[in-house]
């Protein structure tokens, strides 16, 4: 105590206390980015599925130079063609991360140390947003390397019919792959359901819109307004116009942004044991 404090308790005034309660610092989003992106490739399942990102790759590039025939020899279709397993494996990455946080019982270690649901789950976003900018690089330089194979083995001429305009489609198109892995992690939680629920998406909800625009003249034109897989598809070929960015827009809110604010309602009002 100081002497004016034992002054203070002489005289019977009281003690004020003086010193300022101590404030934690806020911890910043990009240490919660870089925690959330750790988090998601130091298990042996996320290592796993990251090592297949790079094998799928190089055995589809396999796979045309086997069975494509010579004119399809060409560099859109090995980048094109990679894109697919990515978005396949990418999203399953991404419905793991979230779900780890219950299937795993780690989310009492996060969300005590960050109490705030909603930041949490954003560094998740982001972070697994940012793997699409090394897949497409993987898939552009293992594209380059199947297209001069591919060439050197039939002999024909390397076409190089793919330019820097593609680039931001094909990350589009990956990072929008990703959040829909993300939609399934949030709205589920569980990592069997949500990879599950991905697989309906992508190999059954999907198929049969394609199957009912090709059936059925009227919904021929109303596809693309709702069929999120469609618009993923087409971002591969790049060049789009100001009505399939519209529908791609509308499309995204269906699929991605309306079953991502209804998972995030229920995730912030969920019990974590």
């Amino acid at each position: 105590m100081t002497t004016q404090t034992l002054d203070r308790v002489a005289e019977g005034r009281p003690v004020t206390p003086t010193q300022e309660p101590v404030r934690t610092a806020r911890i910043p989003m990009r240490r919660i980015v870089g925690v959330e992106l750790r988090k998601s490739f130091d298990t042996r399942a996320g290592l796993w599925l990251l090592a297949s990102v790079g094998l799928a790759s190089v055995l589809t590039s396999g796979a045309v130079i086997a069975w494509a025939p010579d004119d399809d020899f060409t560099y859109s279709t090995f980048t094109t063609t990679i894109a697919f397993p990515m978005s396949v494996i990418l999203p399953i990455i991404a419905a793991l991360s979230v779900t780890a946080e219950w299937t795993q019982r780690s989310g009492l270690t996060t969300f005590t140390i960050v109490p705030h649901r909603g930041r949490i789950m954003l560094g998740k976003a982001l972070a697994l947003v940012s793997v699409a900018l090394p897949a497409t690089a993987a898939a552009f330089v293992v594209g380059a390397g199947g297209n001069v194979v591919g060439s050197w083995i039939s002999g024909n001429e390397t076409v190089w019919d793919q330019d820097l305009a593609a680039v931001p489609y094909l990350l589009l198109s990956l990072a929008l792959a990703l959040m829909m892995g993300l939609v399934c992690g949030t709205l589920i939680r569980n990592s069997a359901g949500a990879i599950v629920a991905f697989f309906v998406f992508s190999f059954v909800i999907s198929p049969l819109l394609g199957f009912l625009a090709m059936t059925q003249d009227w919904f021929r034109d109303v596809q693309p307004w709702v069929d999120l897989d469609y618009q993923l598809t087409a971002l591969l070929r790049g060049s789009f116009d100001s009505e399939q960015w519209s529908q791609l827009a509308a499309t995204s809110g269906l699929w991605l942004l309306l079953p991502l604010v209804v998972g995030l309602w229920t995730l912030v009002r969920s019990e974590v044991k």
